[in-house]
């Protein structure tokens, strides 16, 4: 985790498991800076509505105001970059039903954005379909090993996420694309609920 990515507490885990607060993150953080009139515009709510679930989101730390883009009154939102330790708040019961809620829109939106890919695919030049990959591996890892491999994956990704900058997250240019990156690994078999094979 790097110096910018905020450690969620219980206050912003909660205050960010709600649905209408997870689509407008996800947009900013999929289509770079944008006003609550513009996130209104995309997501079919009012300008008050997503002003308010806006202000919710910065209050927690999660987005953060951009200045430099605002004329007059109007105000510009992008993503902040946040983590949360799902295990503990999943065992917490004060938190337990916004971890769950949350995790769960985790896996639905990476569900999606894998379908939204497949179909996107079939146009996509293939350039970029080369340059891209999907890949699933099993390992036998002993613990250490696993906490070395999250810790190499995160510095590779840490070091293309500073080497993309602030100033382009988000923002078309005409040669990048956006790219998702979803990245798990964990461990399977060492919990009670018995797995299909």
């Amino acid at each position: 985790m790097d110096d910018k990515t905020r450690e969620l507490d219980a206050s912003a885990l909660k205050g960010l498991a709600h649905p209408s607060r997870l689509r407008l993150l996800e947009l900013l953080e999929h289509h770079g800076p944008a006003t609550a009139t513009q996130l209104a515009a995309r997501t079919g709510e009012n300008t008050g509505v997503t002003s308010y679930h806006l202000r919710r989101l910065a209050r927690h730390g999660l987005i953060e105001d951009v200045p430099e883009r605002g004329r007059g009154r109007e105000r510009w939102w992008r993503a902040g970059h946040y983590s949360f330790d799902g295990d503990r708040f999943r065992r917490d019961p004060e938190t337990a039903q916004a971890a769950e809620f949350l995790l769960a829109e985790m896996v639905r939106q990476r569900g999606a954005e894998l379908t939204y890919w497949v179909e996107e695919s079939r146009t996509t030049p293939r350039p970029w379909l080369e340059a891209g990959t999907h890949s699933q591996t099993a390992l036998r890892l002993t613990r250490e090993e696993l906490a070395d491999l999250v810790r190499d994956v995160s510095r590779v990704l840490d070091a293309y996420q500073e080497r993309a900058g602030e100033g382009r997250r988000g923002e078309e240019t005409p040669d990048t694309a956006r790219v998702i990156v979803h990245f798990d690994a964990f461990p399977v078999g060492l919990g009670e609920q018995s797995r299909p094979e």
